[in-house]
């Protein structure tokens, strides 16, 4: 079936373009005769808009682009609903893409969302990647962009964070807290910043509670899953088998930290206190059911949102806009994997 132009429609009515398009939009100076007229046809006709047309006129796509690392993590997938329920109230519709953590996957999808005219783009950063040439492109090109959860710190753009060091440090201090004296990390990659954060959160609890740091009760995530957590627990209990609190980088990792404790009959919390990070809706139905650091996901989807329609908005108005960084509060969800 062929597109209806507004020239056919005007052509069948005998009457100008210009008064087809006025009709359509209900402009008040075209009689209530005509746009009836005008408006009964264009539904018999099944017509709708240019919408290319209609974009290079206003210079929107009505469009943003959204790159993640993975859609099944839960911290993501809630992120995901939040960004696309406070779009659709403003009438935009959003391109996702996943990034699968790699860098060069992630600098093809900002080129895709770039040739797509986006009016703005929302990342949340691959483990590989940092305040590389991608970036600058969007930048340079003066792309709103907002950077969430997985940043690049010196990145000129607006940016919606948690206090990573904070969280982990209070993560840490809840083991401590609950008598835990020989506490291991499972981190993640020595590139994201959130997993440097957690990290050095982690070093500065021991610290602060005159708890020797011990390099060898730190194991390096690459992929962040369930099985990276049961084998690091394993290796763990093999080489330091009086350890007696874990404090990993998710709550995925966690769970493969209690599948090892449990298969082996080691007693969580009684003989190792365990505790995640981003109180993903599984550390509710496990047993022990997991403490966690509660990550404000749905708030870091909607804040990321408007903060890139402010953006919009003044590039759209051609005024003065300022980054802006937002930091959300975390809170501990204590449960049974570290209670005494």
């Amino acid at each position: 079936m062929k597109n209806i132009t507004l020239k056919e429609i005007a052509t069948t009515l005998g009457i100008s373009i210009t008064t087809v398009s006025k009709a359509l939009k209900d402009y008040s100076d075209v009689s209530e005769k005509t746009k009836k007229a005008v408006k009964e046809l264009a539904e018999n006709l099944n017509y709708t808009p240019n919408s290319f047309a209609v974009n290079l006129r206003t210079k929107e796509s009505k469009t943003i682009g959204l790159i993640i690392p993975e859609v099944t993590h839960h911290f993501f997938s809630n992120i995901i609903k939040s960004i696309i329920d406070a779009a659709e109230k403003n009438g935009y519709l959003v391109i996702i893409l996943q990034s699968n953590e790699s860098l060069e996957l992630e600098k093809k999808q900002v080129d895709l969302l770039i040739n797509k005219r986006v009016d703005g783009i929302l990342i949340s950063l691959s483990n590989e990647s940092n305040n590389d040439s991608h970036i600058q492109d969007i930048l340079n090109r003066k792309i709103p962009l907002v950077m969430f959860d997985k940043i690049a710190k010196l990145a000129k753009c607006s940016k919606v964070v948690i206090d990573d060091q904070k969280a982990g440090f209070d993560a840490t201090q809840h083991l401590i807290d609950n008598g835990c004296k020989k506490i291991a990390h499972i981190r993640g990659p020595l590139n994201p910043q959130n997993s440097i954060d957690r990290y050095l959160g982690y070093k500065k609890a021991l610290e602060s509670n005159g708890i020797p740091f011990d390099s060898k009760l730190v194991y390096t995530c690459e992929k962040v899953n369930f099985e990276e957590g049961l084998e690091f627990t394993k290796q763990l209990f093999e080489e330091h088998p009086d350890v007696d609190g874990i404090f990993a980088i998710t709550d995925l990792v966690a769970v493969g930290a209690l599948a090892y404790c449990n298969d082996q009959k080691i007693n969580v919390p009684k003989d190792v206190k365990v505790i995640g990070f981003s109180n993903w809706f599984m550390s509710q139905v496990i047993t022990p059911k997991l403490s966690t650091v509660e990550q404000p996901s749905h708030e870091m989807g909607i804040t990321a949102f408007n903060l890139l329609l402010e953006e919009m908005v003044a590039r759209k108005e051609e005024s003065e806009y300022i980054p802006k960084t937002i930091e959300l509060e975390t809170q501990i969800i204590e449960r049974e994997s570290s209670r005494n």
